[in-house]
C-alpha cells in the first residue's frame, strides 16, 4: 500500500503547482523551514480510513489542497500575517469567516467566479505556527474547522506536523541555550 501511495504521489507531482495561489506558493519559498503537503480528492478519500460518510461529503467539492506549515519563530513577524492576508485579497479572495478553536484562530478567504466557489484559503494561526490550507474547489464554510481537525488527526499528516513542530522546538531550545551561554 505504501508503495502504491508513493507512486501515486510521484505521478501527481507535476500537477502540484497548477492553480494554487501565488501567495501560497510564495510562502512555501519564502520560509525555508516550512513544510508543504498536497492532497487530491483521491488522497483525501484514502485518508478517510474509517469510511466516514460525512467526511466524504465534506471533501466532495475539493479538487486539490495544499497545506503549508510555517514555524513562526523563524523570522515571522505579526506584520507578515497582515501582508499575507492582503496578498490573498489581491488575488480576489474575500474574507468569509473567522473562528477560534483549541487555541487557534481560523481565518477563511473565498474566491468566487460566476456565483461558484473556485477556491478557499484557510489560515490557522496559533502562538508558534501558521498553517495555510489552500483549496482548489469548494468546502462548506461551516465545516472548515472540522476538515482541518480531520487532516490534523490523520496519521501521516499528524506525523508531518509533529515532526515539524518537534524539530523546530529542538532548534529553538538550542538557540535559547546558546543565547544563555552568552550572558
Amino acid at each position: 500500500m505504501k508503495r502504491f501511495l508513493t507512486i501515486a504521489f510521484l505521478l501527481a507531482l507535476p500537477w502540484s503547482t497548477v492553480a494554487q495561489t501565488k501567495t501560497t506558493q510564495s510562502l512555501s519559498e519564502r520560509y525555508e523551514d516550512s513544510k508543504a503537503a498536497f492532497f487530491y480528492k483521491n488522497t483525501l478519500r484514502m485518508i478517510n480510513q474509517t469510511e466516514d460518510k460525512e467526511f466524504d461529503e465534506l471533501i466532495d467539492g475539493i479538487e486539490k489542497a495544499k497545506l503549508v506549515i510555517i514555524d513562526k519563530s523563524q523570522n515571522f513577524k505579526e506584520s507578515d500575517y497582515k501582508t499575507i492576508t492582503t496578498d490573498y485579497m489581491k488575488e480576489s479572495f474575500e474574507p468569509a469567516m473567522t473562528s477560534r478553536s483549541q487555541g487557534r484562530s481560523f481565518d477563511v478567504y473565498v474566491k468566487e467566479s460566476g456565483g461558484k466557489t473556485k477556491g478557499i484559503v484557510v489560515l490557522v494561526n496559533d502562538s508558534s505556527t501558521l498553517y495555510v490550507l489552500d483549496i482548489v474547489g469548494s468546502l462548506a464554510l461551516g465545516k472548515v474547522v472540522g476538515a482541518f481537525d480531520k487532516l490534523n488527526e490523520t496519521s501521516d499528516v499528524a506525523k508531518m506536523i509533529t515532526d515539524f513542530k518537534g524539530r523546530n522546538d529542538k532548534k529553538n531550545k538550542r538557540k535559547e541555550d546558546e543565547e544563555g551561554d552568552d550572558h
